[in-house]
């Protein structure tokens, strides 16, 4: 579903990207983990069309889309490619609903249409009562939950997450951790997670390390070398020194 191949990027002097090979599978929900500078958000930046690789291809539902110009670029990310970030980024002049269908207008479907798939999200996530509240009336969870129905309104191929929990206590951590993996239950749904989390990152399908701008493979395990069995020493049959024996010379 997605693929990427030989991805390199620098800002400047500096290499923040050094080859990056990778594929994902539709449906599947990978995290991607490494320490701050090792190119995880540019890396996710790139696959969401954001920025361009300065070498390398990343195809998504089989479309290079580093080929694609900007106006087809634009609306390949609104139909195919949903984001969440570690801020909700909701407009506040605008009520939970209204948020949740502006990508849908953006693609030019009606407003009907986009209300109904907006209604079909919020009753998934048990937000219905809060259609029609604004972003501060809203509590952290809420509008967390509320930019995921947003990215999701299109039916993208793939959600992009970029720190989606960082902001949350723990209680809403793990409700959205679980909300990730109900949507691909239910939907389907490919998500590419950059996070810190550790335990985010332990329920995942995959975790993809990085480092240095590489993916770290991880280290392969000897096979344990089998026991063998002690060699038993062959028992060597000698004379009982108590037991005489005769004298050849007396045997005439």
């Amino acid at each position: 579903m997605i693929d990427i191949q030989g991805i390199t990027k620098s800002f400047g002097s500096l290499q923040v990207l050094k080859g990056i090979d990778l594929h994902i599978d539709k449906g599947e929900v990978v995290s991607i983990v490494g320490p701050s500078g090792a190119g995880k958000t540019t890396l996710l930046q790139i696959i969401g069309t954001l920025d361009k690789p300065d070498a390398g291809t990343v195809h998504i539902d089989g479309i290079d889309v580093t080929t694609l110009s900007q106006k087809k670029l634009s609306d390949f990310r609104n139909q195919h490619i949903g984001f969440v970030f570690q801020f909700h980024q909701l407009l506040p002049e605008f009520t939970a609903i209204e948020n949740i269908m502006i990508p849908a207008f953006i693609a030019g479907k009606s407003h009907a249409e986009a209300k109904q798939r907006a209604q079909e999200l919020l009753e998934f996530m048990g937000l219905t009562d809060r259609a029609s509240h604004k972003p501060a009336e809203l509590s952290g969870g809420e509008k967390q939950r509320i930019a995921v129905a947003r990215a999701l309104v299109n039916n993208p191929a793939v959600i992009l997450a970029d720190e989606p929990s960082g902001s949350l206590d723990s209680k809403n951590k793990a409700e959205l951790h679980q909300l990730f993996f109900d949507l691909r239950d239910r939907y389907g749904q490919t998500f590419v997670i950059v996070t810190h989390d550790e335990s985010l990152a332990a329920i995942t399908d995959r975790t993809i390390h990085l480092r240095d701008g590489l993916i770290e493979m991880p280290e392969a395990i000897p096979s344990p070398i089998p026991e063998q069995e002690p060699v038993q020493e062959e028992e060597i049959e000698t004379a009982d020194p108590s037991i005489e024996t005769e004298d050849p010379s007396t045997q005439l």
